[in-house]
């Protein structure tokens, strides 16, 4: 008996099957597809650290100055002289921070080592068991070297010299690349100050509906306010911090006050790793310096106590209320991008934070990732 033919409706089920058995399949794979994306994402990000650190820090601080030059512009003063004034003022007092702090710490830093070892080994035995092990390598360096000398002369010794660059050469190596990427970012921040209006104008016209322009917009607007906000929060708290932190390291005697109260506030940009290390710098220094035990805690207990003091008011409301980020998300974002960019990265955790959860919280299909990360 020949078999039955197909009908139409049977014809349909079974194309309507395949064509589900292809969307599971597609499912399944969207979660894979989604990790290889991100992995593809960081890779990119890591391998053109050259070119996407510059663009991203100006367009950061394109973003942070913006205001600053609509304002002049509203005033009468062209767009690419206030942003040449804005950009000058602002690497002036870098430079300025600069040239203060940069050789009173490489002196200290030439000085540390020797400091730590004597305040370690200084009136105990660990002195008298170290300098015999000097003495005997020397003396053993010096037997080597005299059989050395009585070979046949004929039999010229292979000479093997290794060299290690020191710490400040390997300093001013990744100095100057910082300087370069830098300066890029200089040059590319002041041309989308005077013409980032147009480029911001044209690439929302670009996107189609009213809904999505609106929405680009306030992404911009928002990401401008809160950085802002941000900054200008984090610096005031910060300078009050190095404030006292300079007042008491003058009041106990410890070298260059005000050198150590730059270093508190510079290094408090960094959220939490910042602290730490100022209070083991400040501790390290007290303890080389000062002579009672009771003065070498005062700088950085000091220090430590203000900073709970500062934190416990003003540290919730600018890293996590106003910004809405989980204080987990904000570490783990400092390693991250710390890793990712070096240190240049580990300052610009917190704002790339700032503006990706704007991004996250005006896009539909990624406010679920908001309110993972949110606090």
């Amino acid at each position: 008996m020949a078999d039955d033919p197909m009908t139409p409706a049977e014809g349909s089920g079974a194309a309507r099957d395949g064509a589900g058995d292809s969307l599971s399949a597609l499912g399944a794979l969207r979660l894979p597809l989604y990790g290889l994306f991100i992995l593809s994402i960081l890779y990119t990000l890591y391998l053109t650290r050259d070119i996407a650190l510059p663009i991203t820090l100006a367009v950061l601080a394109s973003l942070l100055l913006a205001p600053a030059v609509h304002g002049l512009a509203r005033r009468g003063v062209p767009r690419a002289v206030g942003a040449f004034v804005l950009l000058s003022g602002l690497v002036g007092a870098v430079g300025g921070i600069g040239a203060l702090v940069a050789n009173p710490m490489l002196d200290w830093m030439e000085e540390a080592p020797q400091g730590i070892a004597q305040l370690l080994v200084t009136d105990s035995g660990v002195y008298e068991a170290y300098e015999r092990m000097t003495r005997s390598a020397r003396e053993v360096e010096e037997t080597v070297e005299g059989l050395r000398q009585e070979e046949d002369a004929d039999e010229a010794p292979t000479t093997v010299v290794l060299e290690s660059e020191s710490w400040r050469g390997q300093l001013v190596v990744n100095a100057q690349r910082n300087l370069v990427r830098l300066a890029l970012a200089l040059a590319l921040c002041y041309f989308l100050l005077v013409s980032g209006d147009r480029l911001a104008t044209q690439f929302i016209a670009q996107l189609g509906s009213r809904a999505r322009r609106r929405t680009a917009l306030t992404v911009i607007r928002q990401s401008q306010r809160e950085i802002a906000r941000y900054l200008m929060v984090i610096t005031a708290s910060n300078s009050l911090v190095g404030l006292v932190t300079g007042l008491l390291a003058w009041g106990v005697g410890l070298p260059s006050p005000a050198v150590w109260g730059v270093v508190a506030t510079l290094l408090r940009f960094i959220p939490y790793l910042g602290v730490g290390l100022t209070a083991a710098l400040l501790l390290v220094i007290s303890a080389i310096t000062l002579s009672e035990p009771w003065m070498m805690l005062v700088v950085p207990g000091g220090y430590l106590l203000l900073n709970t003091l500062v934190g416990f008011f003003l540290e919730p409301y600018i890293h996590g209320y106003r910004m809405s980020i989980n204080p987990v998300v904000v570490f783990l974002s400092i390693f991250f991008w710390g890793w990712l960019w070096g240190a240049i990265g580990v300052l610009l955790a917190v704002p790339l934070m700032t503006v990706i959860q704007v991004l996250l919280s005006h896009i539909d299909a990624l406010k679920p990732v908001h309110r993972v990360l949110a606090r």
